[in-house]
């Protein structure tokens, strides 16, 4: 059997990057898999310090075999995290038809490349399925072993080159046909976490991503997103040291997935996975007193 192709983007973390490879050789796959690395360039006016980090990434990426085999592709200079996976994520999958994708701070489960191949198998047909996502949020709920969801959690995911090709890179079209669907509310996980900002923001050029096109895409063609009940991935990039992310112990799972089945369900929204979500997103924004405490000493601990 063909396992599906990985894709790693990588920049100046050397730390992260070396975690995230050293797990993903210990799944049972690795070995089977060919690895596609994307290297990020620094960007201008660098300074030795990040110089150096790139470098050190660029050393670590070639210190081993990490999988069968490895395909390292480096950029001069300095295009992004956005634009780099949604180049690297078209030629993968437009090459290969499918793709698993990392980022440079994603530590997998040893069964994460299993489970990725077997799901991307098992709803290879089915139109409507468009993403297989590795993560889903520590929450406090019984889900399904899998199940649907909208959101396309995007660390440590999966997807087809049927699915890419429905992906819309104009970010005021995707917000437009959200408010004349009148499904903002819904979409912002009934107004539990206000995604429409993220799109908003890269109108204005506030920000530069590219999650939020892949789910506001996703989300207005239907389609359905297959998680976990529990994750199989870490996203330890919640240091300070992330290009979009700030210290947050939020998103931490405490002991990731072992073995997750797969076994037909129906394709259809869980409505139990949206009441967790909703709840977790209310829990993230009004944290307990000491943890608010711990977060802004951790975060000034971090950037001294």
């Amino acid at each position: 059997m063909n396992h599906a192709p990985i894709i790693l983007f990588v920049y100046n973390r050397p730390k992260h990057t070396l975690q995230t490879l050293e797990a993903l050789q210990k799944n049972t796959l690795s070995n089977q898999s060919k690895l596609y690395i994307y290297a990020d360039g620094a960007r201008e006016n660098a300074n030795e310090k990040d110089l150096f980090k790139i470098q050190k990434v660029r050393q670590i990426i070639r210190q081993k075999k990490w999988c069968h085999s490895v395909e390292i592709i480096e950029n001069n200079s300095n295009h992004g995290l956005a634009k780099s996976i949604i180049k690297g994520v078209s030629e993968i999958t437009e090459q290969h038809g499918r793709a698993i994708v990392l980022e440079d701070d994603i530590v997998t489960s040893k069964v994460f490349l299993t489970y990725m191949n077997d799901a991307l198998n098992f709803y290879e047909k089915q139109e409507k399925v468009m993403h297989i996502a590795g993560y889903f949020y520590p929450v406090n709920a019984k889900l399904p072993t899998t199940f649907f969801y909208e959101n396309t959690s995007c660390w440590g995911w999966a997807t087809w080159h049927r699915a890419w090709q429905q992906l819309n890179l104009d970010a005021t079209d995707l917000l437009q046909q959200l408010e004349q669907k009148n499904t903002t509310h819904h979409f912002n996980i009934n107004g539990t976490y206000d995604f429409t900002q993220h799109l908003k923001d890269n109108i204005s050029g506030k920000l530069q991503t590219w999650a939020i096109y892949w789910y506001t895409s996703v989300y207005l063609k239907g389609g359905l997103c297959l998680h976990p009940h529990q994750s199989l991935v870490q996203n330890i990039g919640f240091d300070g040291t992330g290009e979009h992310c700030n210290f947050n112990t939020v998103y931490h799972i405490p002991e990731l997935a072992s073995h997750i089945p797969l076994e037909s369900i129906p394709l259809e929204i869980s409505e139990s996975a949206r009441i967790a979500m909703m709840n977790f997103y209310n829990r993230a924004t009004n944290p307990p007193l000491h943890q608010r405490i711990y977060r802004k000493w951790k975060k000034w601990t971090t950037n001294k």
